[in-house]
Protein backbone atom coordinates (compact mmCIF):
# COMPACT_ATOMS: atom_id res chain seq x y z
CA UNK A 1 0.00 0.00 0.00
CA UNK A 2 2.61 2.57 1.10
CA UNK A 3 4.71 3.93 -1.79
CA UNK A 4 2.67 1.81 -4.20
CA UNK A 5 -0.83 3.23 -3.82
CA UNK A 6 0.22 6.17 -1.65
CA UNK A 7 2.88 8.82 -2.08
CA UNK A 8 4.65 7.66 1.09
CA UNK A 9 4.15 6.08 4.48
CA UNK A 10 0.61 5.75 5.82
CA UNK A 11 1.97 5.49 9.36
CA UNK A 12 1.75 9.21 10.21
CA UNK A 13 -1.89 9.32 9.15
CA UNK A 14 -2.90 6.24 11.15
CA UNK A 15 -0.87 7.42 14.15
CA UNK A 16 -2.63 10.79 14.23
CA UNK A 17 -6.03 9.13 13.87
CA UNK A 18 -5.25 6.75 16.76
CA UNK A 19 -4.16 9.70 18.90
CA UNK A 20 -7.33 11.60 18.08
CA UNK A 21 -9.35 8.52 19.07
CA UNK A 22 -7.54 8.34 22.42
CA UNK A 23 -5.88 5.02 21.61
CA UNK A 24 -2.34 6.41 21.61
CA UNK A 25 -0.93 8.97 24.05
CA UNK A 26 -0.91 12.53 22.78
CA UNK A 27 2.86 12.95 23.26
CA UNK A 28 4.87 12.08 20.15
CA UNK A 29 8.18 10.28 20.45
CA UNK A 30 11.12 12.05 18.71
CA UNK A 31 12.00 8.96 16.67
CA UNK A 32 8.60 8.75 14.90
CA UNK A 33 9.18 11.36 12.17
CA UNK A 34 12.69 10.02 11.57
CA UNK A 35 11.44 6.49 10.95
CA UNK A 36 8.68 7.66 8.63
CA UNK A 37 11.10 9.86 6.68
CA UNK A 38 13.49 6.94 6.20
CA UNK A 39 10.59 4.86 4.92
CA UNK A 40 9.54 7.56 2.46
CA UNK A 41 13.08 7.77 1.09
CA UNK A 42 14.13 4.13 0.82
CA UNK A 43 11.02 2.06 1.49
CA UNK A 44 10.74 -0.97 3.76
CA UNK A 45 13.77 -2.18 5.66
CA UNK A 46 14.25 -5.23 7.85
CA UNK A 47 14.82 -3.52 11.24
CA UNK A 48 11.71 -1.33 11.08
CA UNK A 49 9.50 -4.16 9.85
CA UNK A 50 10.68 -6.43 12.66
CA UNK A 51 9.96 -3.59 15.06
CA UNK A 52 6.53 -3.22 13.49
CA UNK A 53 5.84 -6.91 14.01
CA UNK A 54 6.80 -6.71 17.68
CA UNK A 55 4.59 -3.65 17.97
CA UNK A 56 1.56 -5.93 17.94
CA UNK A 57 2.26 -6.57 21.61
CA UNK A 58 1.71 -2.88 22.35
CA UNK A 59 -1.88 -3.14 21.16
CA UNK A 60 -2.87 -5.37 24.10
CA UNK A 61 -5.88 -3.84 25.77
CA UNK A 62 -6.69 -1.41 22.95
CA UNK A 63 -10.37 -0.97 22.21
CA UNK A 64 -11.37 -2.62 18.93
CA UNK A 65 -14.16 -0.10 18.39
CA UNK A 66 -11.81 2.85 19.00
CA UNK A 67 -9.27 1.51 16.51
CA UNK A 68 -11.94 0.91 13.88
CA UNK A 69 -13.29 4.41 14.45
CA UNK A 70 -9.77 5.80 13.97
CA UNK A 71 -9.45 3.80 10.76
CA UNK A 72 -12.63 5.43 9.42
CA UNK A 73 -11.26 8.88 10.31
CA UNK A 74 -8.01 8.10 8.48
CA UNK A 75 -9.73 7.41 5.15
CA UNK A 76 -10.10 11.03 4.00
CA UNK A 77 -6.45 12.07 4.58
CA UNK A 78 -5.24 8.80 3.04
CA UNK A 79 -7.32 9.38 -0.08
CA UNK A 80 -5.61 12.73 -0.54
CA UNK A 81 -2.29 10.87 -0.85
CA UNK A 82 -3.41 8.22 -3.35
CA UNK A 83 -1.22 8.49 -6.44
CA UNK A 84 -3.00 10.03 -9.45
CA UNK A 85 -2.96 7.03 -11.79
CA UNK A 86 -4.05 4.43 -9.22
CA UNK A 87 -7.75 4.81 -10.07
CA UNK A 88 -7.12 4.24 -13.77
CA UNK A 89 -5.01 1.15 -13.09
CA UNK A 90 -7.66 -0.36 -10.83
CA UNK A 91 -10.40 0.46 -13.33
CA UNK A 92 -8.50 -1.27 -16.13
CA UNK A 93 -8.31 -4.51 -14.12
CA UNK A 94 -11.98 -4.33 -13.17
CA UNK A 95 -12.90 -3.77 -16.82
CA UNK A 96 -10.94 -6.94 -17.68
CA UNK A 97 -13.03 -8.89 -15.16
CA UNK A 98 -10.30 -9.33 -12.57
CA UNK A 99 -10.78 -9.21 -8.81
CA UNK A 100 -8.71 -6.42 -7.23
CA UNK A 101 -7.18 -7.37 -3.86
CA UNK A 102 -5.07 -5.27 -1.50
CA UNK A 103 -2.22 -7.22 0.16
CA UNK A 104 -0.56 -5.22 2.92
CA UNK A 105 1.33 -5.53 6.16
CA UNK A 106 -0.90 -2.85 7.68
CA UNK A 107 -3.36 -4.38 10.19
CA UNK A 108 -6.69 -5.38 8.68
CA UNK A 109 -8.83 -3.28 11.02
CA UNK A 110 -6.79 -0.21 10.12
CA UNK A 111 -6.88 -0.58 6.38
CA UNK A 112 -10.27 -2.14 5.64
CA UNK A 113 -12.27 1.15 5.41
CA UNK A 114 -9.68 2.70 3.08
CA UNK A 115 -9.71 -0.37 0.83
CA UNK A 116 -13.51 -0.32 0.72
CA UNK A 117 -13.62 3.29 -0.46
CA UNK A 118 -11.09 2.53 -3.22
CA UNK A 119 -13.28 -0.36 -4.34
CA UNK A 120 -11.02 -3.31 -3.56
CA UNK A 121 -12.82 -6.65 -3.72
CA UNK A 122 -10.92 -8.05 -0.76
CA UNK A 123 -8.01 -7.38 1.59
CA UNK A 124 -5.16 -9.70 2.62
CA UNK A 125 -3.63 -8.07 5.69
CA UNK A 126 -2.05 -8.72 9.06
CA UNK A 127 -4.72 -9.49 11.63
CA UNK A 128 -4.31 -8.51 15.27
CA UNK A 129 -5.90 -11.05 17.59
CA UNK A 130 -8.86 -9.74 19.58
CA UNK A 131 -11.77 -11.01 21.63
CA UNK A 132 -14.30 -8.75 19.93
CA UNK A 133 -13.80 -5.96 22.45
CA UNK A 134 -10.08 -5.53 22.98
CA UNK A 135 -6.87 -6.58 21.26
CA UNK A 136 -4.84 -9.39 22.81
CA UNK A 137 -1.34 -8.20 21.91
CA UNK A 138 -0.66 -10.92 19.33
CA UNK A 139 -0.90 -11.61 15.62
CA UNK A 140 -3.58 -13.99 14.41
CA UNK A 141 -2.13 -15.96 11.48
CA UNK A 142 0.52 -14.68 9.09
CA UNK A 143 2.44 -11.49 9.54
CA UNK A 144 1.73 -10.29 6.01
CA UNK A 145 5.20 -9.17 5.01
CA UNK A 146 7.94 -10.68 2.85
CA UNK A 147 7.51 -14.44 2.52
CA UNK A 148 4.57 -14.23 4.89
CA UNK A 149 2.76 -11.99 2.43
CA UNK A 150 3.47 -14.43 -0.40
CA UNK A 151 2.08 -17.30 1.67
CA UNK A 152 -1.01 -15.31 2.61
CA UNK A 153 -1.70 -14.34 -1.00
CA UNK A 154 -1.21 -17.93 -2.18
CA UNK A 155 -3.64 -19.14 0.48
CA UNK A 156 -6.19 -16.52 -0.60
CA UNK A 157 -5.83 -17.50 -4.26
CA UNK A 158 -6.35 -21.20 -3.45
CA UNK A 159 -9.44 -20.40 -1.38
CA UNK A 160 -10.92 -18.30 -4.22
CA UNK A 161 -9.87 -20.42 -7.18
CA UNK A 162 -7.57 -17.76 -8.65
CA UNK A 163 -4.71 -18.78 -10.96
CA UNK A 164 -1.63 -16.84 -9.86
CA UNK A 165 -0.02 -17.55 -13.23
CA UNK A 166 -2.68 -15.34 -14.80
CA UNK A 167 -2.57 -12.74 -12.03
CA UNK A 168 -0.89 -9.36 -11.63
CA UNK A 169 1.02 -8.06 -8.62
CA UNK A 170 2.38 -4.60 -7.83
CA UNK A 171 4.95 -3.67 -5.19
CA UNK A 172 7.64 -1.14 -4.34
CA UNK A 173 9.53 -3.37 -1.91
CA UNK A 174 12.54 -5.65 -2.26
CA UNK A 175 10.94 -7.86 0.38
CA UNK A 176 8.00 -8.57 -1.95
CA UNK A 177 10.17 -10.44 -4.45
CA UNK A 178 8.59 -13.77 -3.36
CA UNK A 179 5.14 -12.33 -4.15
CA UNK A 180 6.21 -10.83 -7.46
CA UNK A 181 7.96 -14.05 -8.47
CA UNK A 182 4.90 -16.24 -8.10
CA UNK A 183 2.54 -14.30 -10.38
CA UNK A 184 2.45 -14.25 -14.15
CA UNK A 185 2.51 -10.46 -14.44
CA UNK A 186 4.75 -8.78 -11.84
CA UNK A 187 5.11 -5.00 -11.89
CA UNK A 188 7.35 -2.91 -9.67
CA UNK A 189 5.99 0.49 -8.65
CA UNK A 190 8.22 3.29 -7.40
CA UNK A 191 10.74 0.58 -6.45
CA UNK A 192 13.35 0.85 -3.73
CA UNK A 193 16.95 0.66 -5.05
CA UNK A 194 17.39 -3.08 -4.42
CA UNK A 195 14.11 -3.99 -6.11
CA UNK A 196 15.01 -1.78 -9.06
CA UNK A 197 18.15 -3.84 -9.59
CA UNK A 198 16.20 -7.11 -9.46
CA UNK A 199 13.58 -5.72 -11.83
CA UNK A 200 16.25 -4.84 -14.38
CA UNK A 201 17.77 -8.32 -14.19
CA UNK A 202 14.42 -10.07 -14.47
CA UNK A 203 13.01 -7.57 -16.97
CA UNK A 204 10.00 -6.82 -14.81
CA UNK A 205 8.12 -3.71 -15.96
CA UNK A 206 8.38 -0.60 -13.80
CA UNK A 207 5.53 1.82 -13.17
CA UNK A 208 5.23 5.13 -11.38
CA UNK A 209 1.59 5.71 -10.59
CA UNK A 210 1.97 9.48 -10.29
CA UNK A 211 2.67 9.65 -14.06
CA UNK A 212 1.16 7.92 -17.13
CA UNK A 213 2.27 4.46 -18.31
CA UNK A 214 5.69 4.29 -20.04
CA UNK A 215 6.83 7.49 -18.31
CA UNK A 216 10.04 6.80 -16.33
CA UNK A 217 11.36 8.69 -13.32
CA UNK A 218 14.90 10.01 -13.05
CA UNK A 219 16.05 10.90 -9.53
CA UNK A 220 12.40 11.17 -8.59
CA UNK A 221 11.41 13.44 -11.49
CA UNK A 222 9.63 12.60 -14.71
CA UNK A 223 11.59 13.64 -17.84
CA UNK A 224 9.10 16.32 -18.84
CA UNK A 225 9.75 18.26 -15.65
CA UNK A 226 13.49 18.09 -16.33
CA UNK A 227 12.93 19.27 -19.89
CA UNK A 228 10.75 22.12 -18.63
CA UNK A 229 13.77 23.47 -16.77
CA UNK A 230 15.60 23.67 -20.10
CA UNK A 231 12.75 25.34 -21.98
CA UNK A 232 14.22 28.81 -21.73
CA UNK A 233 14.21 31.44 -24.50
CA UNK A 234 17.95 32.00 -24.31
CA UNK A 235 18.51 28.39 -25.33
CA UNK A 236 16.59 29.01 -28.57
CA UNK A 237 18.36 31.99 -30.19
CA UNK A 238 16.80 31.17 -33.56
CA UNK A 239 13.29 32.14 -32.38
CA UNK A 240 11.75 34.87 -30.24
CA UNK A 241 8.68 34.25 -28.10
CA UNK A 242 5.91 36.55 -27.00
CA UNK A 243 3.65 34.71 -24.58
CA UNK A 244 0.45 36.19 -23.14
CA UNK A 245 -2.06 34.98 -20.56
CA UNK A 246 -0.16 32.20 -18.82
CA UNK A 247 -1.90 33.21 -15.58
CA UNK A 248 -5.03 31.67 -17.13
CA UNK A 249 -3.44 28.24 -17.04
CA UNK A 250 -4.55 26.51 -13.82
CA UNK A 251 -1.88 25.78 -11.22
CA UNK A 252 -3.49 22.41 -10.48
CA UNK A 253 -6.26 20.23 -11.76
CA UNK A 254 -7.37 18.87 -15.09
CA UNK A 255 -7.75 20.85 -18.28
CA UNK A 256 -7.85 20.29 -22.04
CA UNK A 257 -5.45 22.58 -23.88
CA UNK A 258 -6.60 23.17 -27.47
CA UNK A 259 -4.67 25.18 -30.05
CA UNK A 260 -4.58 25.87 -33.76
CA UNK A 261 -2.01 23.95 -35.77
CA UNK A 262 0.44 25.77 -38.05
CA UNK A 263 3.74 23.96 -37.67
CA UNK A 264 5.66 21.02 -36.26
CA UNK A 265 7.03 23.62 -33.85
CA UNK A 266 3.61 24.09 -32.20
CA UNK A 267 4.06 21.57 -29.33
CA UNK A 268 7.26 23.29 -28.25
CA UNK A 269 5.57 26.69 -28.40
CA UNK A 270 2.78 25.39 -26.17
CA UNK A 271 5.41 23.82 -23.93
CA UNK A 272 7.01 27.22 -23.41
CA UNK A 273 3.71 28.60 -22.10
CA UNK A 274 3.06 25.63 -19.82
CA UNK A 275 6.63 25.65 -18.51
CA UNK A 276 5.95 29.13 -17.12
CA UNK A 277 3.31 27.52 -14.89
CA UNK A 278 5.36 24.41 -14.15
CA UNK A 279 2.64 22.11 -15.53
CA UNK A 280 3.47 18.91 -17.40
CA UNK A 281 1.11 18.20 -20.28
CA UNK A 282 0.03 15.02 -22.05
CA UNK A 283 0.05 15.65 -25.80
CA UNK A 284 -2.07 13.62 -28.18
CA UNK A 285 0.14 12.95 -31.19
CA UNK A 286 -0.04 10.96 -34.40
CA UNK A 287 1.19 7.38 -34.31
CA UNK A 288 3.98 8.07 -36.79
CA UNK A 289 5.78 10.04 -34.09
CA UNK A 290 5.43 7.28 -31.49
CA UNK A 291 6.45 4.57 -33.94
CA UNK A 292 9.64 6.34 -34.98
CA UNK A 293 12.93 5.07 -33.49
CA UNK A 294 14.25 7.11 -30.54
CA UNK A 295 11.75 9.94 -31.14
CA UNK A 296 8.86 7.60 -30.32
CA UNK A 297 10.44 6.48 -27.05
CA UNK A 298 11.05 10.12 -26.13
CA UNK A 299 7.42 11.05 -26.92
CA UNK A 300 6.18 8.19 -24.72
CA UNK A 301 8.58 9.11 -21.91
CA UNK A 302 7.16 12.63 -22.02
CA UNK A 303 3.70 11.22 -21.35
CA UNK A 304 2.36 11.55 -24.88
CA UNK A 305 -0.77 9.73 -26.05
CA UNK A 306 -0.54 7.84 -29.35
CA UNK A 307 -3.28 8.52 -31.91
CA UNK A 308 -3.78 6.23 -34.90
CA UNK A 309 -5.67 8.58 -37.18
CA UNK A 310 -8.34 7.15 -39.43
CA UNK A 311 -8.98 3.96 -37.43
CA UNK A 312 -11.89 5.28 -35.39
CA UNK A 313 -10.33 3.87 -32.21
CA UNK A 314 -11.43 5.51 -28.99
CA UNK A 315 -8.29 4.35 -27.15
CA UNK A 316 -6.64 7.82 -27.30
CA UNK A 317 -9.70 9.47 -25.76
CA UNK A 318 -9.82 6.80 -23.03
CA UNK A 319 -6.14 7.42 -22.27
CA UNK A 320 -6.82 11.16 -22.22
CA UNK A 321 -9.75 10.62 -19.85
CA UNK A 322 -7.46 8.70 -17.51
CA UNK A 323 -4.91 11.52 -17.58
CA UNK A 324 -7.60 14.10 -16.83
CA UNK A 325 -8.99 11.97 -14.00
CA UNK A 326 -5.46 12.02 -12.57
CA UNK A 327 -5.53 15.83 -12.59
CA UNK A 328 -3.22 16.29 -15.57
CA UNK A 329 -3.41 18.69 -18.48
CA UNK A 330 -4.05 17.14 -21.89
CA UNK A 331 -3.15 19.01 -25.08
CA UNK A 332 -4.51 18.41 -28.55
CA UNK A 333 -4.73 20.13 -31.91
CA UNK A 334 -8.42 19.95 -32.91
CA UNK A 335 -7.55 20.54 -36.57
CA UNK A 336 -5.91 17.12 -36.48
CA UNK A 337 -3.12 17.99 -38.85
CA UNK A 338 -1.41 21.10 -40.18
CA UNK A 339 -3.64 22.50 -42.95
CA UNK A 340 -2.03 22.09 -46.35
CA UNK A 341 -1.78 24.42 -49.30
CA UNK A 342 -4.67 26.87 -49.69
CA UNK A 343 -6.37 25.52 -46.53
CA UNK A 344 -3.45 26.86 -44.50
CA UNK A 345 -4.52 30.42 -45.39
CA UNK A 346 -8.23 29.91 -44.73
CA UNK A 347 -9.28 32.24 -41.86
CA UNK A 348 -12.13 29.86 -40.97
CA UNK A 349 -10.66 27.27 -38.59
CA UNK A 350 -12.49 23.95 -38.46
CA UNK A 351 -11.84 21.18 -36.01
CA UNK A 352 -12.61 17.58 -35.24
CA UNK A 353 -14.86 16.58 -32.40
CA UNK A 354 -12.43 14.79 -30.07
CA UNK A 355 -11.81 17.71 -27.72
CA UNK A 356 -15.52 18.45 -27.38
CA UNK A 357 -16.24 14.78 -26.66
CA UNK A 358 -13.46 14.69 -24.09
CA UNK A 359 -14.77 17.81 -22.35
CA UNK A 360 -18.30 16.37 -22.25
CA UNK A 361 -17.10 13.02 -20.90
CA UNK A 362 -14.87 14.41 -18.15
CA UNK A 363 -16.20 17.85 -17.27
CA UNK A 364 -12.69 19.27 -17.69
CA UNK A 365 -12.52 22.83 -19.04
CA UNK A 366 -11.19 23.63 -22.48
CA UNK A 367 -8.23 26.02 -22.46
CA UNK A 368 -7.81 27.71 -25.86
CA UNK A 369 -4.40 28.79 -27.13
CA UNK A 370 -3.75 30.84 -30.25
CA UNK A 371 -0.44 30.22 -32.03
CA UNK A 372 0.96 32.53 -34.67
CA UNK A 373 4.00 32.46 -36.96
CA UNK A 374 5.33 29.10 -35.80
CA UNK A 375 5.57 28.17 -39.49
CA UNK A 376 8.37 30.74 -39.83
CA UNK A 377 10.44 28.49 -37.57
CA UNK A 378 9.41 25.14 -39.02
CA UNK A 379 7.29 25.24 -42.18
CA UNK A 380 5.13 22.33 -43.36
CA UNK A 381 7.47 21.79 -46.30
CA UNK A 382 10.54 21.17 -44.14
CA UNK A 383 11.61 18.05 -42.27
CA UNK A 384 13.67 20.07 -39.76
CA UNK A 385 13.33 23.53 -38.16
CA UNK A 386 15.41 26.47 -39.27
CA UNK A 387 17.92 26.94 -36.46
CA UNK A 388 20.35 29.12 -38.39
CA UNK A 389 18.46 32.40 -38.26
CA UNK A 390 19.97 33.82 -35.08
CA UNK A 391 20.56 37.36 -36.38
CA UNK A 392 16.94 38.09 -37.23
CA UNK A 393 14.87 35.33 -35.59
CA UNK A 394 11.12 35.17 -36.29
CA UNK A 395 8.67 36.21 -33.59
CA UNK A 396 6.30 33.47 -32.41
CA UNK A 397 3.21 34.56 -30.50
CA UNK A 398 1.43 32.34 -27.97
CA UNK A 399 -1.77 33.66 -26.43
CA UNK A 400 -3.65 31.72 -23.73
CA UNK A 401 -7.39 32.25 -23.49
CA UNK A 402 -9.77 31.90 -20.57
CA UNK A 403 -10.73 28.31 -19.68
CA UNK A 404 -14.36 27.56 -20.54
CA UNK A 405 -16.99 24.87 -20.67
CA UNK A 406 -18.85 24.60 -24.01
CA UNK A 407 -22.27 26.22 -23.95
CA UNK A 408 -23.78 23.33 -25.93
CA UNK A 409 -23.81 19.58 -25.44
CA UNK A 410 -23.85 19.08 -29.20
CA UNK A 411 -20.30 18.19 -30.34
CA UNK A 412 -20.65 20.11 -33.60
CA UNK A 413 -21.71 23.29 -31.84
CA UNK A 414 -19.18 22.82 -29.04
CA UNK A 415 -16.39 22.32 -31.57
CA UNK A 416 -17.42 25.42 -33.49
CA UNK A 417 -17.41 27.46 -30.28
CA UNK A 418 -13.95 26.14 -29.39
CA UNK A 419 -12.52 27.04 -32.80
CA UNK A 420 -14.06 30.52 -32.57
CA UNK A 421 -12.37 31.08 -29.22
CA UNK A 422 -9.03 29.96 -30.64
CA UNK A 423 -9.48 32.25 -33.65
CA UNK A 424 -10.22 35.18 -31.35
CA UNK A 425 -6.74 34.77 -29.84
CA UNK A 426 -5.01 35.22 -33.20
CA UNK A 427 -3.91 38.59 -34.65
CA UNK A 428 -6.34 40.49 -36.94
CA UNK A 429 -4.60 39.37 -40.13
CA UNK A 430 -5.45 35.75 -39.26
CA UNK A 431 -9.15 36.54 -39.68
CA UNK A 432 -8.85 37.98 -43.18
CA UNK A 433 -8.25 35.96 -46.32
CA UNK A 434 -5.44 36.92 -48.64
CA UNK A 435 -4.23 35.08 -51.70
CA UNK A 436 -0.93 33.31 -50.92
CA UNK A 437 2.04 33.52 -53.24
CA UNK A 438 3.31 30.36 -54.96
CA UNK A 439 6.27 30.30 -52.56
CA UNK A 440 3.96 30.52 -49.55
CA UNK A 441 1.82 27.70 -50.94
CA UNK A 442 4.91 25.57 -51.43
CA UNK A 443 6.01 26.15 -47.84
CA UNK A 444 2.54 25.11 -46.64
CA UNK A 445 2.64 21.68 -48.29
CA UNK A 446 4.72 18.60 -47.44
CA UNK A 447 8.06 18.78 -49.28
CA UNK A 448 6.71 21.71 -51.24
CA UNK A 449 4.54 19.42 -53.41
CA UNK A 450 1.49 21.51 -54.33
CA UNK A 451 -0.35 18.49 -55.75
CA UNK A 452 -0.98 17.20 -52.23
CA UNK A 453 -3.29 20.15 -51.59
CA UNK A 454 -6.22 18.36 -53.24
CA UNK A 455 -6.91 15.95 -50.36
CA UNK A 456 -7.32 18.65 -47.74
CA UNK A 457 -11.07 19.15 -48.12
CA UNK A 458 -11.78 15.48 -47.29
CA UNK A 459 -9.98 15.62 -43.94
CA UNK A 460 -12.26 17.79 -41.84
CA UNK A 461 -14.44 18.52 -40.01
CA UNK A 462 -15.51 15.78 -37.63
CA UNK A 463 -13.98 12.35 -37.82
CA UNK A 464 -10.34 11.43 -38.39
CA UNK A 465 -11.16 9.89 -41.76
Amino acid sequence: MDRTLLSGASGPTFTEALRAAGVLPSVRTPIEPVLFKIFDLIGENYPTMVLSREGARATKGWSVDAVRSAAEAAVAPLLERVLPYVAGELAAHRAAGRAVVLATTTPLDWVRPFAAVLGFDDVVATQYANNGTTYLGAIDGEYVWGRGKARAVRAWSEDHGVDLGESFAYSDSYYDIPLLSMVGHPTVVNPDPRLMGVALLRRWPTRYLDVPPRVPKLAGFEPQRAVMMLVRPELFPWVRFRIHGTRRLPDTGAGIVVANHRSYFDPLAIGFALAKRGRPVRFLGKKEVFDAPIVGDFAAAMGGIRVDRGTGSDAPLRAAETALAAGDLVAMMPQGTIPRGHAFFDPQLTGRWGAAKLAAATGAPLIPIGLWNTEAVWPRSSKVPNVTNVLNPPLVTVRVGKPFHPSSDDVVEATAEMMERITALLPPEAREYRAPTPDELARATPSGMLAEDSAESTRRPGHDA
